[in-house]
This record gives structure tokens, C-alpha cells and sequence, in this order.
């Protein structure tokens, strides 16, 4: 069971890593305007992946400095991501393995 939660667990941070992916892309596909909001499709995946993203840069961008109009707060919280799923995540099997849960 615990081998099955860090499994999801680590399933649902890749979905997060590629959900920041696209949104940043995305981001900068509108603001060169390659691609606009007036197209249906692009305003509905534009919303459902700010509404993501945004519970996730809310913290972040209230402690880092302004950059003008360069917003780095994905690249922030894609370097949690890693930590999260690098270190932590060895440390939880680890510690799993050596109690017995694994």
C-alpha cells in the first residue's frame, strides 16, 4: 500500500511538471501573440491551467522579487518539483523499506 501511494504520488508530480510545461509555453505563445484568447479552445485551456497553476504560484510570487515582465515562479516551482521528487521521494521509499511498509 505504501509503495502504491509513493507511486501515485509520483504520477501526479510528473502531471504537474508537464502541466507547468504547457502553461508557461502557452504564456508565451500569447504574449507573442501567436496564438489569442478570441479562439474558444485556447481561452478554455488557458483558464483550466491558470486555475492549476495559479494555488501553486500565489506563495511563491508574494516572496520573489519583480523582475519587470519577467515572471520566473514556474521555474521555481518546476526546481521544488525536482527536489520533491529526487530527494524526498528516495528518502520516503527509504524510509518504507526500512520499516517494513515495502
Amino acid at each position: 500500500m505504501y509503495l502504491m501511494v509513493l507511486q501515485i504520488l509520483s504520477i501526479l508530480l510528473n502531471i504537474l511538471w508537464w502541466i507547468i510545461i504547457v502553461q508557461a509555453v502557452m504564456s508565451w505563445l500569447l504574449a507573442f501573440n501567436v496564438i489569442n484568447t478570441h479562439n474558444e479552445f485556447v481561452r478554455q485551456l488557458w483558464l483550466v491551467l491558470e486555475r492549476i497553476t495559479e494555488p501553486l504560484y500565489r506563495p511563491i510570487r508574494r516572496i520573489m522579487p519583480d523582475f519587470g515582465g519577467i515572471d520566473l515562479t514556474p521555474m521555481v516551482v518546476l526546481i521544488l518539483l525536482i527536489i520533491i521528487r529526487g530527494p524526498v521521494l528516495d528518502y520516503l521509499y527509504t524510509v518504507g523499506a526500512n520499516a517494513g511498509l515495502i
